[in-house]
């Protein structure tokens, strides 16, 4: 992948730095557009906490996000191309991670296009136009802005300093993430979203 395979310049650990950071930025980045999104479809009445962590951050937006990395950072050069195949492996993961969770969750739903605005192209209330040509759009800035900003701040950091913060962050991130999914319901432990709800926060409801 172009200056990836210098080793010279970005090595495996330095690689897996930036990594984590797309991590991490890409899953706040899902939180916030949702955070002001689902702001707008209620009616701006209020806002709504998405999202199963602590923190504000959605995993599949940092799944895309790498999956876009790996298989689109080699199309750099052709940005139209990066666009084209970032939209169709967004709606196909979108299709999948929803089709999946209805099915294993028994008609459970983390998003339903049937209930939000602009849903031309809805399939199921999984994908709709809307949300893949966003995140075909949002694929630009990831490869030719936050990619080469962490590259960028990989290059002028200690090397050390720079893997210490950027794993380190990525691990809270991930703890929250495995607690919330996995740990909490293995051992019967009060999840972020029960916490927040009586805390007074507000969470999208998907009949």
């Amino acid at each position: 992948m172009g200056k990836l395979k210098n080793k010279n310049i970005y090595d495996r650990k330095i690689i897996l730095g930036v990594i984590c950071l797309i991590i991490v930025i890409s899953g706040i980045f899902g939180f916030l557009y949702e955070f002001i999104f689902y702001y707008f479809n209620g009616g701006m009445q209020q806002f709504y906490w998405r999202g199963g962590n602590f923190l504000p951050w959605i995993n599949i937006y940092a799944i895309g996000s790498l999956l876009i990395f790996f298989i689109t950072y080699k199309f750099k050069e052709k940005p139209w191309k990066v666009f084209l195949i970032s939209t169709i492996l967004s709606g196909v993961l979108e299709f999948i991670a929803g089709l999946g969770m209805y099915i294993i969750g028994d008609g459970f739903r983390c998003w339903d296009y049937n209930q939000e605005i602009l849903n031309f192209g809805n399939i199921f209330g999984f994908v709709c136009l809307r949300s893949v040509l966003f995140f075909g759009l949002s694929s630009l800035f990831l490869i030719y802005v936050l990619v080469p900003f962490c590259f960028f701040i990989a290059r002028h950091m200690n090397r050390k300093i720079f893997l210490i913060i950027s794993i380190t962050i990525c691990t809270i991130f991930l703890v929250d993430e495995v607690y919330n999914l996995l740990i909490a319901r293995l051992l019967d432990l009060p999840r972020a979203s029960e916490i927040y709800k009586q805390l007074g926060l507000h969470y999208v409801s998907f009949k």
